[in-house]
């Protein structure tokens, strides 16, 4: 087996963190994504990243969190829930420590969602035009009954 440098290990770790921040993840699980110990890896992920494995988790999640209140109007605690927070307390004491604001705060402080809203142009157009069945006018007497008619796409003429 080869020889893997710990920075290779711990970049595992962090990349793991990245992806599934979401996930319930905790320091004992990184640890053993990295293959060391809990210890070990907590003294090596701070020296090599600046900062705990854990504040680190949960600045992913408020990142995440911000970024779902600026672009969704999904509520506090769905935004919580979902970016791998248990206890909307302690999510929002950790987001006001975080961006010297609450969460509601924050969000008010940004257009509403309804204005990130983007539909593409070929969707605008399609509905935008006329629909040229509305503009055809039935045949009188052409022995099809109202149902047949409805069933039956629109006749071009010619």
């Amino acid at each position: 087996m080869a020889f893997v440098p710990p920075a290779r290990h711990l970049l595992r770790a962090r990349d793991l963190v990245d992806a599934r921040y979401a996930d319930p993840l905790n320091v004992d699980d990184l640890a053993r994504a990295a293959g060391l110990s809990r210890a070990h890896f907590s003294r090596e992920f701070r020296r090599a990243f600046g900062e705990p494995p854990h504040v680190y988790l949960l600045t992913r999640r408020l990142e995440r969190a911000a970024a779902l209140l600026r672009t969704t109007d999904r509520s506090v605690t769905d935004v919580c829930l979902s970016v791998g927070l248990q206890s909307l307390g302690s999510f929002t004491t950790s987001f006001t420590n975080t961006y010297g604001m609450s969460p509601t705060a924050y969000r008010d402080r940004f257009p509403p969602a309804t204005s990130h809203a983007l539909v593409p142009a070929c969707v605008v157009r399609a509905y935008g035009r006329p629909n040229a069945a509305r503009f055809e006018k039935p045949e009188i007497g052409s022995g099809t009954s109202v149902a047949a008619e409805k069933s039956s796409p629109p006749r071009r003429q010619r």
